[in-house]
């Protein structure tokens, strides 16, 4: 038996940080919206039931300024895309369980 569930991530702020990234530094971007050290992750994913959420790993290869996703809707993680702007519609996860 297939079911699909619709997981959307909190919404953490609308608007999205400005962020001094540093080169070779690995940084865990939240996916949850959840965590208290936005856009990054502090490990609140792991108290959420359903345990489908986990940080996005990304090392900038170069020292730069880069503007991060907050509301969890943008379609390049973790960078805005503006679509925080667009759409009062939350962006949701389609994610599918198949039942063996």
């Amino acid at each position: 038996m297939d079911t699909t569930n619709e997981i959307v991530p909190k919404l953490a702020r609308c608007e999205p940080s400005l962020v001094k990234v540093e080169a070779g530094k690995t940084y865990s971007w939240c996916t949850c919206g959840h965590s208290e050290n936005q856009p990054f992750c502090d490990g609140k994913h792991k108290s959420i039931e359903s345990h489908l959420f986990k940080s996005l790993k990304i090392t900038f290869e170069k020292a730069e300024e880069v503007w991060l996703c907050n509301c969890k809707r943008t379609n390049n993680p973790p960078y805005c895309d503006g679509t925080h702007k667009i759409s009062a519609e939350p962006k949701k996860a389609i994610i599918t369980l198949t039942e063996i």
